[in-house]
């Protein structure tokens, strides 16, 4: 008999009172207060982590898209989170990856800084990031999962007012290059 034994891997750094978890899953089952959609700059669901979350979170999300219009990339917008575990559903543009520009690193930086932002704003406590710009967008992993982290740990630093962080991360690869990343700046 073949038995599956899987075991969660998670990675936990804790950054005063907040603490920052890395694990690997469906950011769509998520049970923080928001997750963090990796969108399109027209708010229109697409593939990826975009349509996961517009798939299982039903019409009511992409009701709320068109009401919004869209969103210039580096930017967030919140929604509520439809048929969701979460209660709200950020949705941030992350920047195509063209040829590793200065622009593009300040732009990759600021969706994840909006995004904790408006989490704080909405009285947010808990919030589930992937990782964004990685998949379509063509970003490298490790300087993607190098500047998300940063981007993170430097807000934990200076706010307490965002309890938790997780970063849902899709694949075995992923997961590593980030821990990986993670480790560095430890």
């Amino acid at each position: 008999m073949i038995q599956n034994t899987f075991r969660e891997q998670r990675r936990k750094l804790t950054i005063n009172a907040s603490t920052l978890i890395l694990t690997i899953g469906d950011i769509t089952k998520q049970t923080t207060d928001t997750i963090v959609n990796a969108a399109n700059s027209r708010l229109a669901g697409g593939g990826g982590v975009d349509g996961a979350i517009h798939r299982a979170g039903g019409a009511e999300i992409m009701r709320e898209c068109r009401k919004i219009g869209g969103c210039p990339t580096g930017n967030a917008v919140i929604t509520t989170a439809g048929a969701l575990k979460a209660k709200y559903v950020i949705h941030t543009v992350g920047p195509r990856y063209y040829q590793g520009t200065d622009k593009e690193a300040e732009l990759l930086k600021s969706a994840y800084l909006e995004s904790l932002k408006l989490a704080s704003k909405k009285n947010l406590t808990s919030i589930a990031f992937p990782a964004i710009s990685t998949g379509a967008y063509g970003y490298p992993l490790h300087e993607a999962a190098r500047i998300a982290l940063q981007t993170t740990i430097d807000y934990l630093k200076g706010h307490q007012d965002v309890h938790l962080v997780k970063f849902v991360l899709y694949d075995q690869g992923t997961y590593e290059i980030f821990a990986e990343e993670l480790k560095k700046l430890q």
